[in-house]
């Protein structure tokens, strides 16, 4: 059997991509699974497939899938509907199998009005989904009211079976990198907290399960060594069980695995010991749901942390050199503006040095999707509408979007106005095992206003200052590339190419086969037109366009007609 597991596109298009083109982990240890149960089974990232429909069709032509399932999210249902309305085209005895978080709280309305949906799997896929394969592919559906954890149509109606059991003991499963690549990771399935805008409780129970520290760290060497070495610790609060953590932490650094990583957490669940381990090991970011700075509105949320453990989180994560980031809502039940208030003095108080602000969402399988249609008499029928997700405002008198756009307004330009300022106040911990940490963590933060998310920001003034301040600091640390070669553009840009090469050569003293010092060290070369010099820097890497380009453009300049040619037509073959 051919099985296809497909990740659908989103109806809106995203500023930053990233938000949707992840393909849940689950969708991996379904696949991992199947292929240890020796089942054809491939992963399609259709994230942004919609840009190219065609290939839908001619996919399924060429591929000729027997099963497809589909991971919905919610936000993506509407592209999973239409993905699986073109298999059905294609052909119409392909099953088509709902899963994920939307499908397992949206089951009966997806059944019931999406005719091309053949089964749902609720909650944990693995066995439930390998249990509907066999009976597929034996074409012998008399039992399968004995598979659990599954929803399907019998003589016209909706109906679903018993709940799967949980896994129990995840270390069963299959380690999904013996064959596939990915950057997303998970220690644990579930969540401590009971958050009312949040599905995670409603869809594990209110109970957390871990991989042991051996499993985890196995995956993350397999994956390191198919040439990943950036991660996303995915789990709801990576940080819950100390020892595991730090005992993970141990283990990366005894395996000598250079890799860095960025993990999510609640500020109730760390401490400086943890900390201390999670920056040794290459954690640079850690993301902290504060979601509001008024404690009546975190108290209405279920959202169970105090102000005070706010403030020492993240006065801890920075101290230790790892980016602390806010997650903040807006647009919440008793939201106003004194209450809009309370959250830039709480942002004031703790000096993130990144945040995402969200307007409050309400999504199936949380307590205020719950309330809501208690409140207004609506059903699920709802989601029958061409949208991704409903604001709370939208059903709050006190609310409205202009109100709501304002706030949104109000919060991000404080935070842009008074970043600089959190920068200014950064206080790393004074331990020399540490400075070549600190270096880095420096040296990162300067580029995101240098080159990253910054960048464009106009309200965030003297960027070019605040990154050469900690190009500069980085450096007192520790010799560090990216240092040397922020300080080096930034003379770049001033014009000052004779000081841009001292910089950038002292950074190649220290790290000689950079690609990035040679290549911005043969452009000031370049600039100064002297082209023989830049050469000698572009030689060395030969196997980018970009570089090809340059030593074209200098052996013109010389008037080498012969050379020129030979790297234009290099340029061209590639």
């Amino acid at each position: 059997m051919k099985i296809l597991l497909i990740h659908p596109y989103c109806l809106e298009k995203r500023i930053h991509e990233e938000d949707v083109s992840v393909v849940s982990i689950g969708v991996y240890y379904v696949g991992a699974f199947l292929k240890e149960n020796n089942y054809d089974a491939e992963i399609l990232n259709w994230y942004n497939i919609n840009k190219t429909p065609q290939k839908i069709r001619e996919t399924f032509v060429e591929k000729k899938p027997d099963v497809i399932g589909l991971s919905i999210l919610h936000a993506n249902r509407w592209g999973g509907i239409e993905i699986a309305q073109i298999a059905k085209e294609v052909d119409p005895n392909i099953k088509i199998v709902f899963g994920g978080i939307g499908a397992t709280f949206l089951w009966k309305h997806l059944l019931t009005h999406f005719k091309q949906i053949d089964f749902a799997v609720m909650g944990e896929g693995e066995y439930t989904f390998l249990n509907l394969i066999k009976c597929i592919e034996k074409q012998d559906y008399s039992k399968i009211e004995n598979i659990k954890g599954i929803a399907f149509r019998k003589e016209g109606k909706v109906v679903k079976t018993e709940p799967a059991e949980i896994i129990r003991h995840l270390d069963k499963l299959p380690v999904p990198a013996k064959y596939f690549q990915y950057q997303h990771v998970s220690l644990s399935r579930g969540c401590p907290g009971n958050c009312t805008f949040c599905g995670s409780p409603k869809l594990w129970q209110h109970k957390v399960r871990f991989h042991s520290p051996e499993y985890f760290v196995n995956q993350l060497e397999l994956l390191y060594k198919k040439g990943v070495t950036f991660f996303y610790f995915s789990d709801d609060t990576f940080t819950f069980k100390k020892n595991l953590v730090i005992e993970i932490c141990r283990k990366i650094i005894e395996r000598n695995l250079k890799i860095v990583w960025v993990a999510i957490s609640r500020v109730n669940y760390v401490n400086e010991e943890i900390l201390c381990w999670m920056r040794k090991a290459g954690c640079i970011q850690i993301s902290y749901g504060v979601e509001s700075g008024s404690e009546k509105i975190r108290s209405l949320m279920n959202k169970n942390i105090k102000t005070d453990q706010i403030k020492k989180a993240f006065a801890l994560t920075t101290k230790y050199g790892i980016l602390s980031r806010a997650y903040f809502i807006y647009g919440s039940p008793g939201e106003n503006r004194a209450t809009i208030q309370d959250t830039i003095d709480l942002i004031h108080e703790i000096k993130p040095l990144s945040i995402i602000f969200y307007i409050l969402d309400l999504f199936p399988g949380t307590s205020l999707y719950s309330d809501f249609k208690k409140k207004t008499g609506l059903t699920d029928d709802i989601w029958l509408k061409r949208i991704e997700d409903i604001m709370y405002f939208e059903s709050d008198p006190h609310l409205s979007r202009e109100l709501i756009l304002a706030f949104g307004k109000r919060l991000r330009e404080d935070f842009h106005k008074n970043l600089p300022g959190f920068v200014e106040k950064i206080e790393l911990i004074d331990k020399k095992e540490f400075y070549k940490m600190h270096s880095d963590f420096c040296s990162r933060l300067g580029m995101t206003f240098d080159h990253g998310e910054y960048s464009e920001i106009k309200a965030i003034k003297d960027k070019d200052k605040i990154a050469e301040k900690l190009y500069i600091k980085s450096l007192s640390y520790y010799p560090d590339y990216r240092a040397y070669l922020g300080l080096g553009i930034l003379e770049q840009k001033k014009g000052a190419y004779e000081e841009s090469i001292r910089i950038l050569g002292k950074g190649i003293e220290y790290f000689p086969n950079s690609r990035q010092l040679n290549v911005c060290s043969g452009i000031s070369y370049m600039n100064l037109r002297q082209y023989s010099k830049a050469l000698s820097y572009f030689l060395k890497f030969q196997d980018s366009k970009e570089v090809i380009c340059h030593i074209a453009n200098c052996y013109s300049a010389l008037g080498n007609l012969e050379k020129e040619s030979v790297f234009a037509r290099k340029l061209h073959s590639l």
